[in-house]
Parts: structure tokens; C-alpha cells; sequence
């Protein structure tokens, strides 16, 4: 097949198949459009327009064999297919000078001359590629093409931009909030590198650049709910902490679900008569005979109400079962969004597997979607003097007691250091060759009873006095695992105010919602707790293969400090307790991620 520039010049016309003209066009909107056009820096190919995407066919014949020949050795691998779920945006250039083929020095030095190049009307189509050497970052592509008519690349700016507009999930209009002060002060910077990516993507961004700490989380709070429903989403620019600041301003004013049980709801069972003991919120001790754990609730029947639902205290005091809420969660449109510009980003490595804006942000404008299960850390003391009295936050990542909650207050001194105070306080807080005592309570799971070292029939476990169990298999979420993949107990049967583990015929021994990974460390070496927290840093590390170490898949746990002061890391926020219980939502928000790939 042959062409010669005055095809870029042709009128744009219906081509039967087999031809080659200017363009290709019709009036239905689902017609294949062919073009003979110029593409920068490749040269003379036949650009289609599929239902799909485009597909790209390289006319010169020393190209045959689908690598750009650049003197001695292919340069670039020829694109042949760009798929529009890859595409964030196509835009019109006026007339202006496009580039020929890409040529080395000793290709210019064989042929006597350079690259040869036009000046034709122009259109842009933004596009990704995955890295060869590292699948999970996203880098950008960009293919210009040239026709010397005006009406052929408007017709292809009109067309693909029609095929994009059925793409489904891609967001229209977002909320961004900007932390100028997260890791090394780069907030401002790192949103600058990605707003031309919103920009092409045609997607509007009310920017918020926070002021002072606590500022996301009072815009959150006070926002009506008719106000963040003209959003598709919220976007945080900056750390894990401001990440959870906006999220708890989120949740705790829309989220409304039973608290769990606190340590002061639970007796240890008898194990000599099988039978278990529970303090329901009136404080009045009542007894549950637990002869089959496939039959009897952990929970009494006099705990429950008549819909089959435990009547637990709620953030206001009341359960209000079956209430419809203004804004349901979970939601399938409203979604939030991480442009790393933190210190850790630990929650960007997990959902999108590498700490790269420009990836997050493609991931944003292209509407991908993760469920991401949160944890409801409830505060029931402060201080062991303290009275009862129940505090709620929320946490999409990480909640870490005794050394991580040492660290993280230790580092509040020297925020001036940046990222760097955290190793500086880790080294303080590690020298002081600290111990710490508690008294922790779980449900147990299916994948618990083939623990040989628990008992049946033994529901809570003990930090202190446990014999640690069998080395736990590392099972890492990846893109579309089962797991994800399967329907949500949480979000199918269930109504916005039970817990993971209320609802009728749900037990505490056969729990199929979200888990936390419970990671309980008992007394050891100084050097081997040192060699597992390098395990737990190193990509790749096996932090769980510890004798001291046991790790146990479960929705709810209570806690109780045996010490004066108790401070947790809460995704990197201090936060103080001394007893505490937490419960996992499963899929409770959505984030703008596609989860990291193998």
C-alpha cells in the first residue's frame, strides 16, 4: 500500500473498505472513520476509529515489521491499538508544523538529510502506557496527528470525543482539597504537575488549599449534603493523615451504625461450662449458653430487637434501624481520590501500587473504582481515671499501638524535619526499649478454627498468655482478586446501621464481611522485634514469619491498655486511648483506583 502527501489534502469522503483517501466519514455516529494521516515523529499511517478504541496501521514500507527503524536498532515500539477506556482527553491544534519520522544521527548522516516534517491542521489524543519495568506506574502518551484539512481534524476531535462521553464512571466535577504543609511541603507542586490532566480530561475542580489543620475536616463537616452530591468525588492532594481528616469529616456526620461492643461489654467465657457472659448497654450482666457455635449468637437474645439486629449505642444514642438517610453509603457515585504528595502514602501503594501522582491522577480522570473497607475505631477511655465516654474516629489503613503510637507522638516534635522525622523518632522511641502491656479481644473466624493452637469454643484470646500460632500465609489483594470481586454481605443484605456482625443468622464465628489484619506482638528479643520491623519496611519482606508474632483475620477486636498511657497511630494521626474496640465496613467507600496489578 502506497500514499503520497496529496492524500493529506483530499476533501473528507466515505471510503468502501480496501480504499485509502483523505478521510473517512458518515453521518452515524457508531460508522468506522479511516484516515490517512500524519502521525509526530512515526510518519504516514491509516488511523481508524473502531467502537472500541483506535487502531493505528504504519504505511512506509521499511516499517513493516512494527518497530520504528531508527539507523542501526528499533527506538520505539509501534502502538497499534489505543483502547478509549486508556483515553483521557483529545484536543484540537491549529495549523502549526508536525514532525516526520524520528531519526538518529547515523540515519541522517547514511541518508544526507534530517527528518522531514509539515505544516498541517493538528488534534491531540492523551493517552497512558504502562512501564515495561514497573506495570503499576502510568506514564503518559501523547499522539498528534496532521491533515492538511481543517474539516478532517475536526471531524476526528467530534467523533472520539463522542465515544469517550460512553465510557461510564468518569468523573464530571470534583472537590479537591490541597495540604501546601503534607511531606516535604510539595502539595501546591504536586498539584500543578497533574492539572493539565483534569484539564484535558474536562473535568471541573473546585480547589480548597487548606490554611491550618482540621481545615478539610470542618469543610467536610458543615458541607450539606445537597452541595457534595454536585460533586462525583472528593480529592485529597497530600498525605495518609489528611487523606483520613477528610474522610472522618465525611463519615461521622453521614455514617450511621451501632458502635461495637466495648471491653467492658465482654466476660472472658467459662470454659468449664461452656457458657459466655455479656454486659449489654444497661450495664446488666446476662448469660448466653454457647453448646453449638453454629446455632447459639455471641451475642444474647435480649441484646437484640425485633428486626434481628443488635440495639448497640450509636454516635447519637439511638440505632435508628431502617431510618432512610440523606446521603447512603455505601455510594456508588460519590468516590474519593489520593494524589500522593505524603510521607508514607501508604494507602496509594495499596490501591494503586505505586506512589506516582501522575498515575493516581490518571486513575481519577479515567473514573476507575476500588472498594475500600473501613475500620470504626471506637475510644471508650482516654485515661484509665477517665469516665465512659464513646469518641468515633475512622481509619482506611492503619492502626498502630505502643511502639507505632510512640512514634508518631515523638515525631509531633520535630514536624519541622519533614519525612525524616519519622526514622529520627523510630530511633528514639526504639532506644528506649519500651514494653507494653494489653489485654486484646477478637472474633474468631473460620480461618481461625484450623488454628491448632486455639481451643474450640474459645472466643477471645489474650495478648500476654498465647502460645503464638502457625505462620500466616501472606494472601495480597490484587486487581479483581475473588475477594473484591465477590458480593459484599455488608452492602447486599444489610441495612446503613448494622455492624458486620449484628444482622440476623450472622454469627460471630462465621463473620464473611471485611477483616482487619490483627497483629499482636508479644514479648521477644530487642534485636528480633528490630529485624521484624524491617521485614514489615522491605518491599517484598516477610514480617509475619515471627514465633512472636501472630497475626488473625478478624471483623472486630476490643482493647485495654494495662498501662498509664495508651497512644495509638490512627493512619499517622495521634490518637489516645485506653480502651477502645474497632469494627471493619467493607466497602464502605469508594476510591478513584484500579488496585495494584502483579
Amino acid at each position: 500500500m502506497e500514499i503520497n502527501r496529496e492524500d493529506y489534502i483530499s476533501d473528507p469522503k466515505i471510503v468502501e473498505s480496501g480504499n485509502v483517501g483523505g478521510a473517512t466519514s458518515s453521518s452515524s455516529s457508531s460508522s468506522v472513520l479511516k484516515s490517512a494521516l500524519l502521525l509526530e515523529n512515526v510518519g504516514d499511517v491509516v488511523l481508524t476509529l473502531n467502537s472500541d478504541g483506535l487502531s493505528l496501521e504504519l504505511l512506509d514500507s521499511s516499517h513493516n515489521d512494527g518497530s520504528i527503524i531508527s539507523g542501526i536498532k528499533p527506538v520505539q515500539k509501534f502502538v497499534n491499538e489505543i483502547k478509549f477506556s486508556d483515553v483521557y482527553g483529545v484536543e484540537f491544534i491549529n495549523y502549526g508544523f508536525i514532525n516526520g519520522p524520528r531519526q538518529s544521527k547515523s540515519e541522517q548522516c547514511f541518508q544526507g538529510r534530517a527528518s522531514h516534517g509539515s505544516e498541517m491542521y493538528r488534534f491531540t489524543v492523551h493517552s497512558f502506557q504502562k512501564s515495561r519495568s514497573q506495570p503499576c506506574l502510568w506514564v503518559l502518551a501523547v499522539y498528534s496527528f496532521g491533515h492538511k484539512d481543517l474539516q478532517t481534524c475536526r471531524t476526528w476531535v467530534d467523533r472520539i470525543n463522542a465515544s469517550l462521553n460512553l465510557e461510564r464512571g468518569r468523573p464530571e466535577n470534583l472537590l479537591v482539597f490541597i495540604n501546601p504543609m503534607s511531606g516535604k511541603a510539595s502539595g501546591r507542586r504536586t498539584w500543578e504537575t497533574v492539572a493539565p490532566i483534569f484539564s484535558r480530561a474536562k473535568v471541573k475542580t473546585k480547589v480548597i488549599v487548606t490554611e491550618r489543620a482540621g481545615h478539610a475536616f470542618d469543610v467536610m463537616t458543615s458541607a450539606a449534603n445537597n452541595e457534595l452530591k454536585s460533586y462525583n468525588g472528593v480529592i485529597a492532594v497530600g498525605g495518609d493523615g489528611f487523606f483520613n481528616e477528610i474522610l472522618n469529616g465525611f463519615l461521622l456526620s453521614r455514617h450511621k451504625a451501632p458502635y461495637p461492643p466495648s471491653p467492658s461489654d465482654i466476660v472472658h467465657s467459662d470454659q468449664r461450662s461452656g457458657n459466655s457472659l455479656f454486659r449489654n448497654p444497661n450495664g446488666r450482666v446476662t448469660e448466653a449458653t454457647c453448646q453449638n457455635e453454629d446455632h447459639s449468637p455471641l451475642l444474647s437474645n435480649s441484646v437484640y430487637n425485633g428486626t434481628g439486629l443488635a440495639n448497640f449505642r450509636t454516635e447519637d444514642g439511638t440505632c435508628n434501624i431502617g431510618q432512610d438517610f440523606e446521603f447512603p453509603l455505601p455510594s456508588e457515585q460519590f468516590r474519593f481520590g489520593i494524589i500522593p504528595a505524603g510521607s508514607t502514602d501508604a494507602i496509594v501503594m495499596c490501591t494503586t501500587g505505586t506512589r506516582d501522582p501522575i498515575t493516581s491522577a490518571l486513575n481519577i480522570v479515567l473514573g476507575k473504582k476500588v472498594c475500600l473497607d473501613i475500620a470504626q475505631v471506637v475510644r471508650w477511655k482516654t485515661t484509665t481515671a477517665s469516665d465512659i465516654e464513646p469518641y468515633v474516629r475512622y481509619a482506611a489503613s492503619f492502626a498502630g499501638y505502643g511502639f507505632y503510637g510512640d512514634v508518631i507522638a515523638e515525631s509531633e516534635k520535630y514536624r519541622w524535619m519533614g519525612p525524616k522525622r519519622y526514622d529520627y523518632a523510630g530511633t528514639k522511641v526504639f532506644l528506649r526499649r519500651c514494653s507494653y502491656e494489653a489485654e486484646v479481644a477478637y472474633i474468631e473466624t473460620e480461618s481461625e478454627e484450623a488454628n491448632p493452637t486455639v481451643e474450640k469454643g474459645q472466643l477471645f484470646s489474650r495478648l500476654r498468655k498465647r502460645q503464638g500460632p502457625k505462620k500466616s500465609e501472606r494472601v495480597v489483594c490484587r486487581t479483581n482478586c475473588g475477594v473484591c470481586n465477590s458480593k459484599s454481605d455488608y452492602m447486599s443484605k444489610r441495612s446503613p446501621c448494622s455492624t458486620p456482625f449484628s444482622s440476623s443468622g450472622t454469627r460471630w464465628l462465621r463473620s464473611k464481611d471485611g477483616f482487619l489484619h490483627l497483629l499482636m506482638i508479644r514479648d521477644c528479643p530487642h534485636a528480633l522485634y528490630l529485624w521484624h520491623l524491617t521485614q514489615l519496611a522491605k518491599k517484598g519482606g516477610q514480617p509475619l514469619n515471627f514465633e512472636f508474632v501472630e497475626h488473625h483475620k478478624t471483623p472486630a477486636f476490643t482493647f485495654t491498655s494495662f498501662g498509664k498511657q495508651s497512644v495509638w497511630n490512627l493512619d499517622g494521626e495521634l490518637f489516645h486511648a485506653h480502651q477502645l474496640s474497632a469494627q471493619v465496613f467493607r466497602g464502605l467507600v469508594s476510591l478513584f483506583a484500579s488496585g495494584p496489578e502483579v
